[in-house]
């Protein structure tokens, strides 16, 4: 089966999601808040050993609330998670939200990733900036957003490498559209060893991150394990958390299901992976606008697209970083282009 783009290669090419980036370059910190037009399906799916959430809870299939009005990807390890308090703010000023009586409440679960060891200047004083930041990045949401050191991933680093924030999407034959998101601060490389080619290549759809493929032959240091920081890694000062997101009509357990094999693509970019010490994560989202229901061919052509998809945007998220003062890594194209 061939796979294409979507028009922008964004998570926006899913109808009915806007995304919208914050950041601060002296904290060297962000956030990225990712809104459905309408309420949306959602689910999670969680496998690192070192996660930090808010109203993951409520995601799971067999709990009351079938639908979500935005989620949050913010850096600043568990400081990050008043982000989505600001994003709150923000969407009840506009009137969305699960309507409780005379109460509006917007529900907007959250993951962070621990970005305070970078370079950055995290002496805010009494309360960290991430609630204003999430209610700046709900101000700038629109379908066109920007990429690699943008938003949660500005301060983002892997192996060697600086991070980022990736996106990338998939039109299925079906129509069906799958798109993904993410912040990429892994304890693990994304590159083949010492190389400049990424683990994600096989699923490279053009030249999205350099069209280089695999080396030829594979250097003997492939398998290699090779980490971020050792001493940070002993103290969880990792993760990867994602967003996959669908106009398909899922149920909230096919949703979860879509989020668990999403994770498929965070192993095929990333070496090693879901480790004791990252605090991986991939929250899913079905808007249903394609109208489209599954039948079982589309549901497995759907979860291979999202794993493929996840892959790539972990891919786009180191080749897209750019450099800025007090970097402690190398972007991509510093070291390699």
């Amino acid at each position: 089966m061939t796979f294409r783009t979507g028009p922008t290669n964004l998570l926006t090419d899913v109808a009915g999601l806007r995304v919208g980036n914050s950041s601060d370059a002296k904290l060297k910190s962000g956030v990225t808040a990712i809104l459905c037009d309408e309420p949306a399906v959602a689910s999670v799916q969680v496998l690192g050993g070192a996660p930090g959430t808010r109203e993951t809870d409520l995601l799971e299939a067999h709990n009351s609330v079938e639908t979500i009005n935005a989620l949050v990807l913010s850096g600043g390890s568990a400081f990050g998670l008043d982000a989505a308090s600001g994003v709150q703010a923000a969407l009840r000023e506009q009137g969305i939200g699960f309507q409780v009586r005379d109460n509006r409440i917007p529900i907007v679960p959250a993951a962070i990733l621990f970005d305070l060891q970078n370079g950055g200047d995290k002496q805010w004083g009494r309360y960290p900036p991430y609630r204003e930041l999430g209610y700046e990045a709900v101000m700038s949401a629109g379908t066109s957003f920007e990429i690699g050191t943008a938003g949660a991933g500005v301060g983002a680093l892997s192996a060697g490498l600086k991070g980022g924030l990736g996106s990338a999407s998939t039109v299925l034959p079906n129509g069906i559209t799958v798109a993904a998101l993410v912040g990429a601060n892994p304890t693990g490389s994304v590159t083949v060893g010492e190389t400049k080619h990424f683990w994600a290549a096989p699923f490279e759809i053009g030249d999205e991150f350099g069209g280089l493929g695999y080396p030829q032959p594979l250097p003997p240091d492939s398998s290699d394990v090779r980490l971020k920081f050792r001493e940070m890694a002993k103290a969880g000062a990792n993760t990867t958390i994602a967003v996959i997101a669908t106009d398909a009509v899922l149920t909230k357990a096919a949703a979860k299901r879509l989020a668990i094999a999403a994770h498929d693509g965070f192993a095929r970019a990333i070496w090693p992976v879901h480790t004791p010490v990252d605090g991986d994560l991939v929250f899913s989202l079905a808007t249903g606008r394609s109208k489209v229901p599954l039948d079982h061919d589309g549901a497995i052509d759907l979860f291979a697209a999202a794993g493929a998809t996840m892959a790539r945007a972990i891919a786009r998220a180191i080749y897209f970083a750019t450099p800025a003062d007090n970097d402690l890594l190398p972007t991509w194209r510093d070291k390699f282009a």
